[in-house]
């Protein structure tokens, strides 16, 4: 009984961290402004630094949960489809958002449970868990990114609104698809870091345990 819990509360660990990984990495603006310099935006759009930042201010701020307006960024006109688009992407972090909180509540509760009780393989389950799927995820997209890309849309997205036309959603231009690359880049590493201190913690109580068998 005890392995069933373990094995339920290491994925709903993994769940969290995964979502806890991609709103740090959403909400990390620094890693776009590092970009803007890193990939000429600002160069390529022939826009100023201030500008782009921003009207990216603007983008990430209507992505909080807690922001229920509308989408309005002063430099860039959107058409209907974009709008929609962006208005699908909010409603994604919002899911994410929300099942962070709850996943982070319900294995709070059972890690309180388990801690008590001085059982901790939850812990090695969860780094495997978590450093698994990004690992797997991580080598179809190393393989060919802009596939990777296209097939993520799909899956998430029903309709072809976010192949934004640049003519119509300017906006696009201060968004490449490298940034996307790079902000995946930081999502797996978020993960496997937090999946290595979690083993890190694990293996340290098991020494701790063995130490008190054996004394």
């Amino acid at each position: 009984m005890n392995r069933k819990k373990d094995i339920v509360l290491a994925l709903l660990l993994t769940i969290c961290i995964i979502c806890l990984a991609v709103i740090v990495t959403v909400f990390f603006k620094q890693l776009y402004y590092f970009d803007i310099d890193y990939l000429h935006i600002a160069k390529n759009t022939g826009l100023s630094k201030e500008v782009i930042k921003q009207n990216y201010d603007i983008l990430i701020q209507y992505q909080s949960i807690f922001y229920q307006g509308t989408l309005n960024m002063p430099n860039f006109v959107m058409s209907t489809t974009g709008r929609i688009h962006f208005e699908e992407v909010k409603r994604v972090f919002e899911v994410i958002q929300i099942t962070f909180v709850v996943t982070g509540v319900i294995s709070g509760i059972m890690i309180y449970q388990n801690l008590k009780q001085k059982e901790y393989r939850f812990l090695q389950l969860t780094s495997f868990f978590s450093v698994g799927i990004p690992a797997i995820l991580g080598f179809f997209v190393a393989l060919d990114f802009d596939k990777a890309f296209v097939i993520f849309h799909n899956i998430v997205f029903r309709n072809n609104y976010w192949i934004f036309d640049y003519t119509t959603d300017p906006v696009i231009t201060i968004l490449p698809e490298s940034f996307f690359m790079h902000c995946f880049m930081m999502i797996i590493i978020i993960v496997i870091v937090i999946s290595v201190i979690m083993y890190w913690i694990y293996k340290k109580k098991r020494i701790v345990i063995l130490e008190s068998v054996v004394n």
